[in-house]
C-alpha cells in the first residue's frame, strides 16, 4: 500500500470513497488520490476540501475529552 507520495515524499492518508466503494490514498501536500497500485486517479476537488474542513471544525466543537485523559500518567506500571 502506498504510504508516501512519489512526487513530494509527503505522507498519504487512506480515504474511503462511498461512490467508488474502495479506499483511495490522499497525499497531504499534492492533494492527489492514488489507488492501491500507486497510480494517480484524480485530484482532490474544492468541494471535498471544504467538506473536510467542515467535518474537522465540527469534530473540534463537539469532541469533549476530559483533561485527565489527555495527560499521561507517570510512574504507574
Amino acid at each position: 500500500m502506498p504510504i508516501f507520495c512519489k512526487q513530494c515524499g509527503s505522507r498519504r492518508l487512506p480515504i474511503y470513497q462511498k461512490e467508488e466503494t474502495r479506499s483511495l490514498w490522499l497525499c497531504e501536500k499534492c492533494k492527489n488520490y492514488v489507488d492501491a497500485e500507486d497510480y494517480i486517479v484524480r485530484e482532490q476537488t474544492d468541494e471535498e476540501i471544504v467538506e473536510a474542513k467542515k467535518k474537522l471544525e465540527q469534530f473540534e466543537r463537539t469532541s469533549n475529552f476530559p483533561k485527565e485523559k489527555l495527560v499521561r500518567r507517570k510512574g504507574v506500571n
